[in-house]
């Protein structure tokens, strides 16, 4: 691959599918990769050379997400090193508590193969903890 092509979510989709996961295509540079163990699936945006990464922890009443609740998941000793949270209002009188990371591919060499798939461990990792965080919220 040369520096002016960057990369393609071909091949994020294969990189994924070659390493265990179900990926499959869900639009236009958005991939789902699901983790089969788990069951649990991370979307992936590529814009440019930045690859995004999502994970649903929980969707709620948008009242739940209380200001207690939003200081321990920005608590820098909130266990959640690697991952960030961030609300997505649903449109229904709810919000969606997602887990996210991203990281910046260069050529899709070993090194960006590297990082894709530390994004998508850590929040595989991460959601553990974030569910402790989050998952008594009253749906």
């Amino acid at each position: 691959m040369t520096a002016t092509t960057g990369p393609n979510i071909g091949q994020i989709h294969a990189l994924f599918a070659e390493r265990g996961y179900e990926v499959s295509d869900s639009g236009p540079d958005t991939l789902s990769i699901t983790e089969i163990s788990s069951n649990l699936t991370v979307r992936a945006v590529l814009q440019g050379q930045i690859l995004y990464f999502s994970l649903v922890c929980t969707v709620v009443p948008r009242a739940a997400a209380t200001a207690d609740v939003m200081r321990q998941m920005l608590a820098a000793d909130n266990g959640i090193s690697t991952s960030y949270f961030q609300l997505y209002d649903t449109g229904d009188g709810k919000v969606a508590v997602t887990l996210n990371n991203f990281c910046k591919l260069q050529d899709l060499g070993s090194d960006d193969e590297d990082d894709a798939l530390s994004c998508v461990h850590f929040l595989l990792v991460d959601v553990l903890t974030a569910h402790q965080l989050v998952g008594h919220l009253q749906a």
